[in-house]
This record gives structure tokens, sequence and C-alpha cells, in this order.
């Protein structure tokens, strides 16, 4: 998946697609409301979403035309440190003196970043729109750096929207650790926000192309263009717009994002999202809302001194609330070969990566493991038939994202097709509350030698241990027992048992059984609890890699 080695995508190196945006026709100058005076702005030009996505239909019948390339070799020298120390000046923030509290800035072009991506300012009716001119004097930057030898106007490589410092009680409140800014767009149309643990995590992105499709290579369309529409100046609103163009050889898009920064005690980031996809090729493998993430080892299954921390993941394990209501939890995996995994469903509710793990003392490290953001994706209106799709790519380390979550449509993705869809993305610590509120939730995949302790252990049996916590769990009666409901792809079990978790938190208990099978092909297991018939616990899905 990265730009070297189709199945690895590494955060330092995204492969970043190409486009454009054919010049719009320019309208006559007008009133523009507190338009930062410092930046430079080319002429007006007329907008709305809707023509946007005609545009983006249109674009979608024609041969896709990448955007005329910057000198490779100066972006080439704009490498990892000498892009660091390129910082854009807080006095060309865009809405820095205007109503709201959510300063704009940009990023600059780059190594890993060689995609120009053009910037537009909306006025407050959101009908016409002037590009930011890129200029070398918006970023500091050494007297040395290749950076100058970019031209004027040549792009920037993308944005985040920051929190004011200027004063205000939250900016007050504000701790140390805490992030300045809360969501980036940052490298083909990959994007992130802070949760309530105001701290970075997993990736979202526009749309994913072909994600480990045997035969071919993944696509990276990219956002080109930007629009930001002027925050309204309402007291307590805390919701900015953003319109994105996509474009990539395979597809063209259209974009509304509307997000909200939480500045009260949840603190998390909501993003509600309209799209317009078109097909300009046929694609195999179609992942809407995808989600991107790092998994290499936790408690579950670590090899021997691999790392001297305790876990390294920003998510363990995908959540599923399906069409017909069923809370599923599937703990990641890092396998020794690349494996897909489709869980089929109609209409589903939602799906995430999450981080249920917050326990620092199960990374030991100063990344912030423990504060990583889960992210929840909510369906607005009816997906209609489909399969939520779990790829999970080797890693030997931490630096690769190798894990995508994605809704895929049941209906094959051909050239001349489209697709309008609405979703939300919730960046929080959990999922929201409707999901988990009634079940009792998986916080815990334990594997071992099978057999009892103390006597011999036979060979080609594996234990495992399964926790449960809250939920109707927490009110059964003493000297009841729930009862776990098991089964599998293939194998059978033994030594099946459940009990309380002898650590006095009410509601913790723990399923255990041993597994035998032969051969090393993948082991699907499925795990519930019960008690006279109701159900208590979301469903544990695992698969398990025989050695």
């Amino acid at each position: 998946m990265s730009k070297d080695t189709p199945e690895t995508l590494s955060r330092r190196r995204l492969l970043v697609g190409a486009g454009a945006l054919g010049a719009w026709n320019a309208l006559p100058h007008a009133a523009w409301a507190a338009l930062p005076t410092q930046l430079e702005y080319g002429p007006a030009q007329a907008f709305s979403f809707d023509d946007l996505i005609a545009r983006a239909r249109t674009l979608a019948g024609q041969a896709y035309a990448p955007s005329p390339a910057l000198s490779r070799d100066v972006l080439e020298r704009i490498d990892y440190d000498a892009h660091g120390k390129l910082r854009y000046k807080s006095e060309f923030a865009l809405f820095a003196r205007g109503p709201g509290s959510f300063p704009v800035t940009f990023f600059h072009l780059g190594r890993y970043f060689q995609t120009p991506v053009h910037m537009h300012l909306l006025e407050a009716s959101g009908r016409q729109a002037r590009e930011i001119l890129y200029n070398p004097a918006y970023f500091d930057m050494p007297a040395d750096s290749p950076a100058r030898e970019l031209a004027a106007g040549a792009g920037f490589a993308g944005f985040r929207f920051q929190e004011s410092r200027l004063g205000g009680a939250e900016a007050q409140k504000q701790l140390p650790w805490q992030k300045n800014d809360w969501v980036a767009f940052l490298g083909a149309s990959y994007f992130r926000a802070i949760g309530d643990l105001y701290q970075y995590g997993l990736s979202a992105r526009g749309v994913a192309l072909d994600v480990a499709q045997a035969g071919k290579p993944e696509e990276f369309p990219a956002f080109t263009h930007f629009w930001f529409l002027p925050p309204s100046g309402k007291s307590g609103d805390h919701t900015v717009t953003v319109y994105a163009l996509l474009d990539g050889p395979s597809i063209s898009g259209a974009y509304r994002f509307d997000l909200r920064r939480d500045l009260g005690k949840n603190g998390a980031v909501l993003m509600e999202i309209d799209c317009a996809l078109f097909l300009r090729r046929d694609v195999a493998r179609l992942g809407i809302a995808p989600l991107t993430s790092m998994y290499w080892f936790s408690e579950t299954d670590k090899s021997s001194a691999v790392d001297w921390r305790p876990e390294v993941h920003d998510s363990d394990g995908l959540a599923l609330w399906t069409g017909s209501g069923e809370r599923i939890w599937r703990p990641l995996n890092n396998p020794k070969r690349t494996m897909a995994s489709a869980f089929a469903d109609r209409t589903p509710r939602g799906f995430g990566l999450l981080q249920r793990d917050r326990d620092f003392d199960h990374y030991l490290d100063g990344v912030a493991y423990d504060r990583r953001p889960s992210l929840w994706v909510e369906p607005l209106g009816d997906w209609g038939a489909g399969s939520v799709q779990l790829i999970e790519i080797p890693t030997d380390d931490e630096i690769h994202d190798n894990i995508v979550a994605m809704w895929v449509p049941q209906a094959e993705a051909k050239a001349g097709s489209s697709h309008r869809l609405k979703y939300r993305l919730h960046w929080r610590a959990d999922e929201p509350a409707a999901p988990r509120a009634a079940l009792a939730h998986c916080v815990a995949t334990r594997l071992g030698h099978g057999g009892e302790p103390g006597k011999p252990r036979p060979r080609g049996v594996r234990k495992f241990v399964v926790e449960f916590l809250g939920g109707p769990l927490s009110q059964l009666p003493w000297g009841v027992k729930p009862e776990a409901v098991l089964s599998a792809s293939r194998g059978t079990f033994g030594n099946v048992f459940c009990e309380a978790v002898p650590n006095g938190v009410p509601g913790h208990w723990r399923a255990a059984f041993d597994l035998t099978v032969n051969g090393q092909e993948p082991v699907d297991m499925r795990l519930y609890l019960r008690q006279a018939g109701q159900t208590l616990s979301e469903t544990w899905l695992y698969q398990y890699h025989p050695v």
C-alpha cells in the first residue's frame, strides 16, 4: 500500500494521487467580509455544492488529467527534516481575526506530499470563492531551505484547524499536553482528528480503491481543492464547513464536511460528510468511509522480546453494529500474510476501529497510545446491501499503517456508476453510547497453551480466555453464571467454562475454552454470553492463525 510496496502504508510515505480542477469563469469583484488582507487571492469565482458535484461528474466523463508537475528535484530535497522546519506563520492564519475560534493554517509541499492542493476562501454567503495563492512568505523557513526555490502560486500540501490561543475560558483551561490543532487534512484523501483525550491516532480517508486486491495496485485519489466557509460568528457555534474536490485515475468526487469541535466536557470531534462519487474506471473493491490504523502487537499475541513495550497499536479492534441489531467485537491481528475479512450486512447501523485498552501501564511509552481516539462511522440513510471489510496487513514496526476497515457496496463499481452517501464520523474515546449501552462489551482476548494447569499440555491445543464487562452482567444474581455460546469454522472445543474475574469489579466475567485444530488455515470463531435465553454480551469474533 505504500509508494514502494503495495502491501504496506507508511505514515511518512503516503502515495499521493494527483488531479486538477479546470479554471472556472471569474466573476466581478464582490464585497468580502473580514477578508484577511495579509494573504494573496485570485479572482472571484462562482461556487455552490451543486456545481461542485456537477464538476466532479464532468471530470469522471473525461480522461484523467494529473495536475501540472512541480519541480520534482526541489520537492525531493524537502525531506522529512527539511519539511519539519517549515512553519506556517500565525499572522497568516485564516479566520484568526474574524468570528469563530478555529484558525486555519496550511502545510507546505515536500518529498512526501508532492501533489499541489489548492485552497479557496468562500464569502459569507458561500456563493463566491477566491483561491488563496501560495507565497513562501507565509512560512518560516531557513535561509538554505530548498522550499525557497518553489514559485509563488505553487499550492499547499494540506491544512489544519487549530484552537485559538488568543484567550477565552476554554483556552485558559488547556492542559500542557493537549493539542492546539484538532483536525488535519494531509496526503491524498487522508484526514484525522483528535478525540476527547486530545491525541491524534488513526486516520480516515475520502475513499479507498482496491485495497489488498490481488493483481491490482491500490490507487490513492487525492483531494485537490478545498473551499472554506467563514464561521457564522454565532455564540456557541463550534462547527466549520469545508468543501472538497476529489480526483484520481479511476474516480472523482465532491464532498461537504461539517466539522464540529465539542469544547465542553465531552471534547469529541464530530464530522458530518455528504459525498457524491463518480467512477471513471471499473474498481474491484470500492471502500466507502474507509478507516486506516496501525496494529503491531498487544497482550493477545506478542512474539517474545520483539519490543520492550507490552503493547503497540493505534486501535485494538473492529466494532460492528449490524442492520439486524447485533453488536460485534473483532480483535485485530498482525497476520503472517495479508488477510481480507468481509462481514455481510444490509443497512448497517455503524462500525468503527476502536482503542478500548486505556491503561497506560499496558503501553509504558511516551507517545500516548492509551489516548489514541476511536473512530466510529454512523451511516445516515439506507446504505443498502454490502459488507464491512477488514484488511489486515503484516507489519514488523509501528511506522506502518496496516489496518483498513471500510464499507464495500454489494453492487459492482463499474465505470459510469455513481454513489451519493452521507455519514457521520465520531472521533472519541469510545463508540457512541447507543451501540454499547445494552450489552457487556469485550475488554480482553488472551491466548495460551491448552490443557489444565499442573498436567501435561496436549500438543496442537490452544487456550482462549475472553473477558467481558458491564451491561446485564452487572445485574446477575449471586450464584448465577452466564453460558458461553461458541462456534468455529473448524476444530473442536473443550474445557469450556465461565467465571467472574476475581478482581472485585462488578459485571467483569471471562469465558475460557480450548480449541483443538489441525493444519494452518485460519479459524474463524464466534462467542457470546447468555443466561436463560437472554443475550448478555456483544458477539466476540476472532480469526485464529494456527502455528
